[in-house]
Parts: C-alpha cells; structure tokens; sequence
C-alpha cells in the first residue's frame, strides 16, 4: 500500500512540472502592453511612522484606487494605490510631462518637512519594489530600497543647509528577461529589438525582473504660456545628470516665495505667489540575464554581501553553548544522577539501619515536588498561553523555510502568524486544563475564559493603546476601524471556540499519574546559599537561551525598523531549535541544583528561568535603539519601546514553557526512578 502511494506521489510529481504561491507568480508581458506603478506608502527610519503617498501634493491620477490585496498589508502600514505614470512595456519615454504644480507655503512646508526626517518614496512595478542604486569607487554596487523625496545643500565651509532641493524627475529603468519562442518553439537566449517592428521575432514575452529609480532635481523651464493638455517643449530636460544638480535644482524655498519683498502683508494684497514644480520622467528598458526566480536577490542581499557568514557565524556561535549545556546535562544524568539514584535504591545495612543516618538532596522532597503552586489557575494559564505562542513561531517558521511566506508575498507573515495564533487557541485551551486539573482546581470554566482572555487581551490593549499615538499622528500603519474589527471577529469567532474545545478535550482526559505521592503537610524548605537565591538563578538562567539568538535578532531588529527584508527563515529555524535546546538543558541544570537543595517550589521558577531570557531581550532592544536608530520624536519613541514590549511578552511566554515542559518532563523521569518508602 505504502509503494502504491508514492508511486502516485511520484506520478503527480511528474504530471506537474511546478506551482506559484498566490501574488508571486511570474507575469509575461508584450510589447506595448501597459505596466501598472503602483505607489506604497512614505517610510522613514527616522521617525518610523509611515504615510499614504498621496499625503504629500504629488500628482494624482483622476481616480485613486487601493490595491490592497490582503489583511496582512493593512496591519504592516502597506497602502498601495494606482498612480498617473504610464509605463508601456519597451516604449522608453524622455522626458515625458506627469503633471505641472503650483505649491503654496503649506505645501511646500510639507516637502521640506518629509525631506527633513529622510522620507523615502516607494514604488512597485510587477509586485517588485523599487530601489536606488549607488555606484561605489570600489565598483560596486549599493542598493536601497525606495527613493528619497529630496535633499538638502549643506554649506562645506560652515555646515548650515542652504536650502531643500525636491526630486521632481525620476528616470525610472526597468530590467526584463526574455523568454520568447519561435514558430519552430525553440528557446532563444539572445534577442535584439527591430526599431520598425519593435522586436525581431514576433512570438516573444519578457518578464519583468528589476526596478532601478534615479531621482533628479531639475528646474523644468519652457518657452510661452503652459497649456496642460498640450505642454510645451521642457529646455531643460536636455543633459539631465547627476552633476548637474548643484546648478538646475528644484529649490523649495518657502520663505522667500511666500513672501518675497520681505515686508508684511497689507490688507488688499495680491495673493500669495506660488511655486511652480513640474514632474517629469522617463523610461529605460534594460534586457537582463537575471531569471524571473532570482530576480528578488539583489533586494534580499542588499548590501550585506557577508550577511551569509555573519548567520553561520551566529549559528556556531549558538551550537558552542548548546554543547557546553549538553555537556552538564549529560554528566548530572550519567555520573551524579545515576549516583544519586543507586545510592538511594541501595538496600540499607543492619549497621547503616541501627544509625539511621540522614539522607540528604533531592529524593528528601519526593513528597512536596508536585505540590501546586501559587496561584496556580495563573500559572496554568501563562502555560497554554504560552504552548499557543511557541506553536505559532515554530509553524510559522516551518512555512517561511519553505517558502510560503516570501516577501514578495506582502502582508503574507503578518497573515500568518495572526492566522497561526487564533489557531493554536486549541493548543493553549488543552495545555491550560490539562495543567490545571493536575493541580487539582475546580474552577475550569474561569481557567479556560482567562486562557482565551487573559494575554490575549494585554496584548490589544497595549496595541489599541499604540495605535491612539499613531491614529493622531496621521499615519498609515494606524489600524483602520474595520480591520480592528476583523482582528477581533478573528479571536472571538476563532480563536475563544478552539480554546474551549482544546479545554474540553483537556479535562476529559485523565492527569498523568505521579510518580510519587504528595504528603498533607508541606516540608520545610532550608535557607539556602545566596548562590542559589531564585533572583540570581533566574537571571542567570536567561543569559545563554539570549546567547544562543543574540546576533540573529540584530537582523531581525534591522528588518523591524529600518526597512530591511529579512528572508533567511532557515538560518532562523535552525536558531529557534539551538533556542529551544538551550532553554531545557539550562532549566533542568538549574531545577536539578535548586531540588538539590530541598526547594520543591519548582514550577514557577522553572518557567521564569529560561522566560528571563526576554528580559536581556528588552535590554538589548535599548542598547539597539541608542546605537542604530536616530529617532527624535517622542511617539516613535513611544511605538518603539512599546512594540518591544509586546515582543518581548511573547519571546518571555515561549521560551518560558519550554523551560517548564523540559523540567516537568525532568521531574517525572527522575522521581519514577527511585524507590520511595
């Protein structure tokens, strides 16, 4: 049965030659057919609030139009609209008219500003997104991602801004791979254009593979009066360069427009003058040897040409402590436990009876190990909140390694870890009943309510609270009302049934027995050396698990916020298991010595142990923030260390079950293996 299966696997395998995830597919295009550029919204490092392209007075087409495709960009700030730039696929154009502006002090106030906090504009042709690339004296090549909006000319000798310059021309080239056939249907690698007929073959489609922009600032000049349905010939599109800046710049000078003679307003007086601006463009088709498949590279790679080794760096790096902790792990199981167990299963003397000498260590508190906590429906509930978080990363990094979630697909990862989390209600609904009815509790219905409620309900919190900062600052990353709505049908329709569900089936289901009995009266737990204080355990427990990620969340933090794609999911799958290694080996040393000492109070320091890990999280996002970023205004600040927060709950809730899991399972191997009186 087994053969006749993958014999149909295979045969389908062979059946189909190959699939596209939905938004990524490859798109052939002929000659002259239109080239839809699409505009994405303003961002900036800087301030970290993006805005709608449209927020600024660039031209408009007569009908804007959102080209949103999924709930996923709506939530990551993505406003993708329809512009008025007519692209024809292998038409170049020079030079070609936009639309002519007339800018009034306000206007021109609101380029200067964006110019200020470094905004960029960005543009996607073909689902790929637009970049700058920079020539560099070693001859190479650095790419960014979007455009600047304008720039700003610094006196050498005193170092003050002369004034704002606006990128109000774009050459705009665009790089294809043809993939064309003859009459004969023979592959043709090479093709040159026929400047009659456009191509010299007939039969021929071409795939779109790069978006390079060159911003220019020109002062457009022209001869007689402007008529808009048929603009006059631009003089000063000849010889448009980049080294002609300094002298046709596209100034924004508000004060001296605004008010030019100097003197105050009278009643009476003309209107205020207007600053003309005239927004040109041209395009170049560039035929290219990049396939369609890689044509996503030069966005990913960037400018980290070494990014490959600093990942498999960090990986050695985290291998190195995960082999020190196996190391201890292996030689408390093999030497002292295996002592420990065979001195206490040893049958006792006549003389060691007749001195009745004392035991000591871990075997003392078989009667207390499994004695409930404190608050022990809270701790059930952190533990299938966080068996439901844990669930959500690892599945979701499952599928980014495949490559489901790629970045070409926008909004695909926002969609998947929200989708994953409602989904994994069922996991945390059956981890926290199961939890707490080995506590022994009653009170199932309010554990599980509390489950589907409790961090759930921080976290909106914390991300409504948020989004107030956002929402009056204008910005597009501010979640719409109706998209909150969805979020929220999303928990209450999804996610609160699995966890009642997942509830249901936990407390059908019979507790694990314990290896050993709890006694009526607790024992008393005796001071304990201030090395083994559960402050300074718990501290010292979350410095490795942050070892071990450490250099990978300087990646992660970079695509957070400055603009950088972060793709290397395998590298990161990799890290989150050496992560989930090193959060049970560290736990179970840590719960091994504290047992050893006769502290049973094991369940709530075992969770914290390895969930301080998060706490060095937060830690380093400070040092990041006051090293990488150079963000000024108080609400970037606000979103930034509130946004950190909420990661750093969720990396504390993960790594904090794993901790607990690992040492629970500890417990239960060692207690079943010593004969109890």
């Amino acid at each position: 049965m087994l053969a006749k299966t993958l014999l149909v696997c295979l045969t389908l395998g062979v059946a189909v030659k190959g699939f596209y995830l939905p938004g990524v597919a490859p798109r052939d295009y002929k000659y002259g057919e239109t080239v839809d550029l699409k505009v994405n919204k303003l961002t900036s490092s800087k301030t970290q609030l993006p805005y709608d392209f449209y927020k600024l007075p660039f031209c408009q087409p007569e009908k804007i139009e959102s080209a949103a495709e999924n709930l996923g960009e709506v939530l990551t700030g993505n406003i993708i609209e329809n512009s008025a730039y007519d692209l024809k696929f292998l038409v170049e154009e020079k030079c070609k008219v936009l639309c002519r502006k007339e800018y009034g002090k306000e206007d021109v106030d609101k380029f200067v500003e964006k110019i200020k906090e470094y905004y960029v504009v960005n543009w996607i042709v073909d689902n790929l997104p637009s970049a700058l690339y920079v020539p560099m004296d070693n001859f190479e090549t650095e790419y960014y991602q979007g455009f600047p909006v304008g720039g700003t000319m610094i006196d050498e000798k005193t170092g003050e801004v002369v004034q704002h310059f606006l990128n109000n021309h774009q050459r705009i080239i665009v790089k294809y791979h043809v993939h064309k056939r003859t009459m004969f249907q023979e592959e043709i690698d090479d093709f040159t254009l026929d400047e009659e007929t456009g191509f010299e073959h007939e039969e021929i489609s071409a795939r779109i593979v790069g978006l390079d922009i060159e911003p220019f600032s020109v002062k457009h000049t022209y001869e007689g009066k402007w008529d808009d349905q048929d603009p006059p010939e631009l003089s000063s599109c000849q010889g448009i360069r980049h080294e002609s800046l300094t002298s046709y710049v596209q100034a924004l000078d508000s004060e001296a427009f605004a008010n030019p003679t100097g003197e105050k307003k009278k009643k009476g007086a003309a209107a205020e003058k207007k600053l003309e601006v005239i927004w040109t463009y041209e395009v170049y088709w560039e035929p290219s040897s990049i396939k369609w498949a890689t044509r996503w590279d030069v966005y990913l790679n960037g400018n980290n040409s070494a990014n490959d080794e600093v990942h498999w760096f960090a990986i050695i790096n985290s291998l190195l402590i995960v082999v020190f902790l196996t190391g201890m792990v292996a030689m408390i199981m093999m030497r002292t436990l295996h002592k420990d167990m065979t001195r206490y299963n040893r049958i006792p003397t006549e003389e060691e009876k007749a001195e009745e000498r004392e035991e000591t260590g871990w075997k003392l508190v078989h009667g207390d190990v499994f004695r409930a906590p404190a608050y022990p429906m809270l701790f059930a509930v952190t533990v299938g909140t966080g068996t439901q978080v844990l669930s959500m990363a690892f599945f979701t990094l499952v599928f980014a390694s495949i490559g489901f979630l790629s970045p070409a697909n926008r909004g695909s990862l926002m969609i998947a870890l929200l989708l994953l989390f409602v989904l994994m209600g069922v996991f945390a609904g059956y981890h926290a009943s199961r939890t707490y009815k080995m506590f022994n509790g009653k009170q199932w219905q309010r554990c599980t309510l509390l489950t589907a409620f409790f961090y759930p309900s921080l976290v909106f919190t914390l991300i409504f609270f948020l989004n107030l900062f956002v929402w009056a600052e204008g910005s597009s990353s501010a979640i719409p009302f109706f998209s909150m709505i969805s979020v929220l049908m999303l928990w209450f329709g999804i996610s609160v049934p699995l966890t009642f569900l997942g509830a249901y089936y936990g407390y059908r289901k019979d507790v694990d027995k314990q290896p050993v009995k709890t006694q009526d009266i607790p024992r008393q737990i005796p001071e304990q050396p201030w090395y083994m204080s559960a402050p300074l355990t718990i501290l010292m427990g979350g410095v490795l698990p942050f070892g071990a990620v450490f250099v990978e969340l300087f990646f992660i933090l970079s695509s957070l916020w400055l603009d950088q794609y972060y793709y290397v999911f395998g590298f990161l799958l990799l890290v989150f298991i050496i992560l989930c290694v090193t959060c049970a080996e560290i736990t179970i040393v840590l719960c091994y010595f504290q047992l050893c000492g006769e502290d049973y109070h094991w369940w709530w320091r075992s969770f914290l142990t390895s969930g301080s890990s998060a706490m060095y999280l937060f830690f380093y996002s400070i040092v990041y923030y006051s090293g990488r970023l150079q963000i000024d205004l108080w609400v970037s600040t606000i979103l930034y260390f509130g946004y950190m927060a909420l990661v750093s709950l969720m990396f504390f809730l993960a790594s904090g079950v794993i901790g607990y899991l690992s040492c629970k399972w500890f417990i239960y191997k060692i207690y079943s293996s010593v004969k109890v009186d």
